[in-house]
């Protein structure tokens, strides 16, 4: 199952389940490669927005990096979620997240963390005293009273005497129920807010202009501690740059993990198997060793998105390390004094005629003062590291030391 925004490839899973009024929403269930997800994060998306919004995806990308899975979801009438849009309201958004709550408990583990963007974050706050299971609530770029919306509602058509009225939101036009309007300026955030009793994380930007960051500061201040904020500095409101929105996801990842109940590491087998998962739609493919999560891409030019090192650029990286390490067990066995070692591997690939040769060339830039002979001994030490030893075989390995003063 794969997601529209082909540069952030997720191991996803479509979903539906109805709302307290019967009508089937559609979700997407996110989740971590290889493993089980050790908690689930709720995700609610802005107004008007829906579950595939670019920087929903890059987000719940960085969190499935971290073990989460996440659920979003389309609200009552937007995406493909059925229902009117002009029927539903504020209110009916925290429904649906409860809701979506009740979902995940019933199918995969009830939510640990909320986590809400724009108006999606107002109604995190203000539903979730309604979802025992949570732990932690997140917003990104709230507003501190959902009528705050109102600000960027034109009326194109006000009769009072109608049920709906027509307004333009964003530079489109919809159809909005006065029940909206009403639900938007009877909210209560301050009561919600000092009601929370959860720990809340506040993200916004500074150079947000649709929600500025003076929301932020209201919200920070009316909730109890445990409770942080983070600067998004430079983002725009919908966090389209996808470096905003994946720091976004991984501070959040990092931040909930202190709130959560995670495995013991001891759970985890250290076996030194390397497992590569790769998916039809990208060439980009995720390496688990042990309990650590890798990432392997190509660069644009040959397919990829340059999201990681290529196979050949980490098998560089592990020569380099191998020996980093090598160089670092001898001087310590021989008590040398050193500042630093530093080791730099390139690969590269000679053709002659049909064959192909492989050749990685290594500098070694050791920051001592050697003589000759411990320099030439270094060099001997180099071609001793277990990598070398393993490649040696199949490439060259051409090294030089070079003198750092």
């Amino acid at each position: 199952m794969f997601l529209e925004d082909k540069s952030f490839l997720l191991k996803s899973n479509n979903v539906n389940f109805t709302n307290e009024h019967g009508v089937l929403l559609s979700g997407k269930i996110d989740l971590p490669e290889l493993s089980e997800a050790h908690n689930f994060v709720l995700f609610a998306h802005c107004f008007t927005c829906g579950k595939n919004l670019h920087a929903l995806q890059n987000i719940s990308k960085a969190l499935t990096k971290e073990g989460f899975g996440v659920l979003r979801f389309d609200f009552t009438g937007l995406g493909r979620s059925e229902g009117e849009f002009s029927d539903s309201n504020f209110n009916q958004n925290i429904s649906d997240l409860v809701f979506a709550s009740k979902y995940l408990k019933g199918h995969y583990k009830a939510p640990t963390v909320l986590l809400g963007h724009s108006l999606g974050g107002s109604a995190a706050l203000a539903s979730a005293s309604k979802i025992a299971s949570l732990k932690a609530v997140v917003t990104i770029a709230a507003p501190f009273n959902p009528k705050h919306l109102l600000n960027s509602i034109s009326i194109k058509e006000d009769n009072p005497s109608k049920q709906h009225i027509k307004a333009n939101i964003g530079g489109r036009d919809f159809s909005i129920n006065t029940v909206f309007i009403e639900a938007l300026e009877s909210s209560n955030p301050q009561k919600s807010i000092q009601g929370l009793n959860k720990a809340l994380l506040v993200l916004h930007s500074p150079q947000d202009g649709i929600v500025e960051i003076e929301n932020a500061k209201r919200i920070f201040e009316n909730a109890r501690h445990p409770k942080s904020f983070i600067s998004l500095d430079g983002a725009d409101h919908l966090l389209s740059n996808r470096e905003d929105a994946k720091y976004a996801g991984i501070v959040v990842a990092n931040w909930a993990k202190r709130y959560v109940v995670l495995p013991e590491h001891d759970k985890i087998t250290l076996n030194g198997t390397a497992t590569a998962v790769n998916y039809p739609d990208s060439i980009e493919t995720n390496v688990v060793v042990g309990k650590h999560q890798l990432l392997f891409d190509e660069p644009e030019a040959l397919g990829g998105m340059d999201f990681g090192p290529s196979p050949h650029e980490m098998l560089s990286a592990s020569l380099a390390a191998c020996t980093a390490m090598t160089l670092h067990l001898y001087a310590k066995r021989k008590n040398w004094d050193y500042r630093d070692i530093r080791v730099n591997v390139t690969h590269k690939q000679e053709k002659d005629g049909s064959d192909v040769s492989d050749i990685f060339e290594r500098e070694l830039i050791i920051n001592a003062a050697l003589d000759d002979q411990s320099k030439e001994r270094m060099l001997q030490i180099a071609n001793k590291c277990p990598v070398h030893k393993t490649l040696q075989r199949i490439a060259e390995i051409p090294t030089k030391l070079t003198e750092k003063e």
